[in-house]
């Protein structure tokens, strides 16, 4: 079974790092650099999928039964990660939009 606190922390850290390279990856689009803009997002990808995967498992821990207590940090660990996700989708498109 999975520690709360532990997976809080890992889904925070982890959309936290993918969050701050997206805006990393804007930054280098802005000055040009759109490859390393797009090294950037990859990079951005793998912690997301990191957090994502801790998501995951504490779905599959609480199977719809209500096992998991609902905390302000486990809402918290959720705006992380959801912020994390659209911030590397809009990045995507501007970058696409600086490419041009």
């Amino acid at each position: 079974m999975i520690e709360l606190e532990e997976a809080v922390m890992e889904i925070i850290m982890n959309a936290g790092q993918s969050r701050s390279l997206c805006f990393e990856a804007l930054h280098s689009a802005r000055q040009g650099n759109i490859e390393e803009a797009k090294l950037l997002l990859h990079e951005a990808d793998g912690y997301a999928r990191e957090a994502h995967k801790m998501q995951t498992k504490l779905i599959e821990q609480d199977a719809g039964e209500a096992k998991q207590p609902m905390t302000l940090i486990m809402v918290h660990a959720q705006d992380h990660l959801m912020t994390s996700m659209l911030a590397r989708e809009l990045s995507n498109e501007i970058i696409h939009l600086y490419q041009r």
